[in-house]
């Protein structure tokens, strides 16, 4: 895939995260990935996603900036949303969030077969919670 397909292929990705629209991870995500390094499979990916966007419906992927090497592409993103429900040991108040996160991704055949992300975990409970 060239840098340019695989660039449009990640803003599709994020286009369809930010509809929420995961049963289209087909179209992105292998049935078996690595995710953090463990094994996993695009159900197991799609009922963490699910389980975000129950608690935070307006929960929304911006993407800051992309870095593309071969089939391996690198994200910085702004996540951001309001939880409406308990998340992350956090209850609602009415506080919304703004964290960056980090991912790293490796494409295959035009799926991703490897995720990897980081965020600022204590950032984020700090706002839920402050």
């Amino acid at each position: 895939m060239s840098d340019s397909a695989l660039d449009n292929f990640y803003q599709r990705y994020i286009e369809v995260l930010n509809r929420h629209e995961f049963d289209r991870m087909v179209d992105f995500v292998e049935d078996h990935v690595t995710l953090n390094s463990m094994p996993s499979t695009r159900d197991e990916i799609i009922a963490v996603l699910s389980g975000i966007t129950d608690a935070v419906p307006d929960f929304q992927w911006t993407t800051q900036e992309v870095v593309i090497d071969g089939n391996r592409l690198a994200a910085r993103l702004i996540n951001t949303g309001t939880p409406i429900k308990e998340w992350l040991g956090a209850k609602p108040n009415g506080n919304s969030f703004r964290i960056v996160e980090f991912a790293v991704y490796e494409v295959r055949e035009g799926r991703f077969v490897h995720l990897s992300s980081v965020h600022d975990a204590e950032s984020l409970h700090r706002q839920l919670t402050g």
